[in-house]
């Protein structure tokens, strides 16, 4: 079975040492109450759920899958009883609002937590997961009664929720939902339709589920335009707001899927179930996307997680597999063979891995503080600052950590060589797992327009900029420091490139508005790289003012990764900048008719 201890040194380096989380959380309003003493107890208390509670259940969780008999769906054992260890220590209400039960901390230490969650069990992570962007959603919009109703379960963790969105015939393209709405008594609703792919659809876990449905009324206009939102329980609240009739909403079947067997990925089924609007009529899109913003967050901190789950066995047992002799000589000579992790090959993915753990884990606590400000902050330049970053910056967190997060882990497999490619292992499992990250929640492509088509383009450029000048300040601030100057130079030049590179697809797409879908994956990817590189550059920066402290070890490795990062990573920047100015035509000058071949397919 993999191991698994929470990098609790690497966290508080990033959020002490590197972001200066103490000052951030004495910024916000009740930032006192995450103190370093309750920093540390969330940390530490974290690290223990999830390495004893979570990590034993993941492999066999993965073997016996979920069970669907007569509409009732059974997570794997032991998921249950973990989830109500999970409730009964307050995980649930960490971050929530205290006006509706919750403990009122700000958002980033829950993702530390989530973290350590996603690599430990991801598919149970999914069950309370998406229980928290129901709470946002119903938070941001849902009416006073549907707060009070929904919202104090939700928090508490005795009632979970699910968003559904995709149908049969439609996935990313929700203007063509069939799903409808139709008045009903009161201020409700009859909803029917089919909804497919519904993480934790239905199960055991909690007493209730809480659904987020997209359906569109009568005379609703076409499109996403006419799409509204409901909430739609599996059980309906009686009139003490407990669990009272079943709603007309079952699951239909279970997805078989390559991973994340221990989540019931439910088809679901809605005949005339009850549902109440959620937000005004026809504006359901937008507020789902309260939910889908958060949800692409925690996908994002599903390939960091998996990233340090992969790179940690993987480096325990390169200590210990024997194979062949180091190319300058013996390096265990008491051994008949030297551990594989003396061969350069496999020290280069190793530090791939060590590189994209760190520097993922540096990308969603700088991302974190901005979703601190938005979400406590108070109104004013600062949020507004906040607000601008967390939008351009989104994208690239769900994106380019699931991209790197699924490389990695196949390294690990790599590495473990025949024994990767076998169950017993569990490293298998975690490139399965960290498959659909790249799907769900927008895949890749729709990150990728998302970022250069809305957020730089549809701004002007200006949402970028605002990046683009603290990495410039910054690489200023520094020019003259001899410790940084192998990393401030080569940043200094992508930051001028990035803008250039914007620059080139905006004018190219006055002209054929093609360009931005055929630059705009490399152009994340890309994005993706030189945010990383600025997030080692200041990591260096500290290390390198650290070396001569007590923790001498920890510091020179932190500036080795980040070489590794700058010679060997870093460099993928120039294929795709060539790829992104090489334009649309070879894409689409194929005849979409017959591709090319020759014969019809």
């Amino acid at each position: 079975m993999p191991s698994y201890q929470a990098p609790i040194r690497d966290m508080r380096f990033v959020m002490d040492e590197m972001l200066d989380y103490p000052a951030h959380y004495a910024r916000l309003p009740n930032g006192d109450d995450a103190s370093p003493d309750v920093v540390s107890a969330i940390l530490e208390e974290g690290a223990r759920f999830a390495r004893d509670v979570l990590l034993p259940i993941n492999q066999s969780g993965d073997e016996e899958g979920c069970l669907l008999e007569g509409g009732e769906v059974k997570a794997p054992n032991g998921f249950k009883e973990a989830y109500q260890q999970y409730v009964e220590g307050g995980w649930p209400s960490l971050a929530a609002d205290p006006a509706h039960g919750g403990q009122g901390l700000p958002p980033s230490l829950a993702m530390l937590l989530s973290e350590m969650i996603c690599a430990t069990n991801l598919a149970w992570g999914m069950y309370p997961g998406l229980s928290h962007g129901a709470a946002d959603a119903l938070r941001h919009h849902g009416t006073d009664e549907q707060k009070a109703t929904y919202l104090t379960k939700l928090v508490e963790g005795v009632w979970t929720g699910t968003m559904c969105l995709t149908e049969p015939h439609c996935g990313t393209d929700l203007g063509l939902i069939k799903t409808r709405a139709v008045p009903a008594d009161g201020d409700a609703y009859a909803i029917t339709g089919t909804k497919i792919f519904i993480s934790a659809g239905e199960h055991n876990l909690a007493e209730n589920i809480v659904h987020l449905v997209l359906a569109k009324l009568p005379g609703a206009p076409e499109g996403s335009k006419g799409i509204s939102l409901f909430v739609v329980p599996k059980f309906l609240p009686d009139a003490q707001g407990d669990v009272g009739e079943r709603n007309g909403v079952t699951c239909g079947s279970l997805e078989h899927k390559m991973g994340i067997h221990g989540n019931a990925t439910c088809v679901m089924n809605f005949d005339g179930a009850t549902g109440y609007l959620v937000g005004p009529p026809n504006k359901g899109l937008a507020c789902m996307f309260t939910m889908m913003n958060a949800a692409r967050l925690g996908v994002g901190i599903q390939g960091l997680g998996l990233i340090e789950a992969s790179f940690q066995n993987s480096l325990s047992y390169a200590r210990d597999r024997l194979q062949m002799r180091g190319l300058s000589g013996k390096q265990a000579p008491e051994k008949p063979a030297d551990p594989i992790i003396v061969h350069p090959d496999v020290r280069r993915m190793l530090l791939t891995q060590k590189a994209f753990a760190e520097g993922g884990r540096m990308l969603v606590l700088y991302t974190a503080q901005m979703l601190d400000v938005v979400e406590h902050g108070e109104p004013g330049e600062e949020r507004d600052h906040a607000e601008t970053l967390l939008g351009l910056l989104t994208p690239i967190v769900k994106a380019f950590l699931t991209e790197v997060g699924f490389e990695s882990t196949n390294e690990g497999v790599q590495i473990y060589g025949g024994h990767g490619f076998i169950k017993e292992w569990g490293m298998e499992q975690l490139v399965r797992d960290a498959r659909i990250t790249r799907l769900y929640e927008g895949t890749t492509g729709i990150q990728a327009l998302d970022l250069l088509g809305r957020k730089v383009l549809m701004s002007q450029g200006e949402s970028l900029k605002v990046f683009t000048k603290e990495i410039h300040k910054f690489c200023k601030t520094e020019a003259d420091n001899p410790a940084l100057k192998e990393f401030v130079g080569p940043l200094a030049k992508l930051n001028a490139e990035w803008g250039e590179l914007t620059m080139g697809v905006g004018m190219k797409a006055m002209q054929d508005r093609e360009e931005v879908g055929a630059a705009s994956v490399d152009y994340l990817m890309y994005s993706g790289y030189v945010t990383l590189a600025y997030l080692f550059a200041r990591a260096a920066k500290q290390a390198s003012a650290s070396l001569e402290g007590d923790d001498k070890a920890f510091y020179a490795a932190k500036l080795n990764t980040a070489r590794f990062y700058y010679q060997r990573l870093l460099p993928r920047t120039k294929a795709h900048a060539q790829m992104i100015q090489s334009g649309a035509s070879s894409l689409m000058a194929i005849s979409s008719e017959d591709f090319g071949l020759g014969f019809e397919i």
